[in-house]
């Protein structure tokens, strides 16, 4: 039996989907190729020493930069007012950028290879991870305004008003035949609850 309505049409596949799978395959081989290289100019010993001092140095910039995003965000609830020991004024909050890139570039430093540490390198430089985040909030702006409302980048632009005074606005609700609502006959005392 049949309604008359066209099947839906599959999307085709984007291009990220496409060429992410190809640009990793090539970024393994030019990884391979380069410790081959490295391997034959300066010996086996210092590819192993060039692969173990990546990780040990990935692991320290990411454990530092996830204590500097706790202690960040520690700072920040504090400051909440409201909460215990929070300050009568509010101060200036604290730097938080560019732990993601930091994180980011710790992670490319534990990758094995010689691209991955020179990329995970860059990313320690203070310059280039500030360029690198201004570009991507501009990029991200961009992105929330061409989208239509409803979208995912509507409810995230949504959460990010806030108030900095932190009030809560009290309302009540009119309904719009002017009655009250009559009781629910399970109104009353209820049992506990237990597990």
């Amino acid at each position: 039996m049949t309604t008359g309505t066209q099947p839906p049409t599959a999307r085709g596949r984007s291009r990220v989907r496409t060429y992410l799978p190809l640009a990793i395959a090539a970024w393994a081989v030019l990884e391979i190729w380069l410790l081959t290289v490295v391997a034959g100019a300066a010996g086996g010993f210092t590819v192993l020493l060039i692969l173990a001092a990546g990780i040990v140095c990935g692991a320290a910039v990411i454990k530092r930069a996830g204590r500097r995003a706790f202690r960040n965000l520690t700072e920040t609830l504090q400051r909440t007012p409201g909460q215990p020991g929070a300050a009568a004024e509010p101060t200036a909050a604290p730097e938080s950028r560019g732990n993601g890139f930091l994180m980011l570039g710790g992670l490319l430093l534990m990758i094995p290879g010689i691209v991955s540490d020179v990329a995970g390198l860059a990313l320690l430089v203070p310059a280039v991870r500030t360029r690198l985040g201004r570009y991507a909030e501009r990029s991200l702006e961009r992105r929330m305004r061409a989208a239509g409302p409803g979208s995912f980048s509507d409810a995230f632009q949504q959460a990010r008003i806030h108030r900095p005074d932190g009030k809560i606005v009290q309302g009540e609700v009119i309904r719009p035949d002017g009655g009250q609502q009559a009781p629910r006959p399970d109104e009353g005392p209820r049992p506990p609850l237990t597990p």
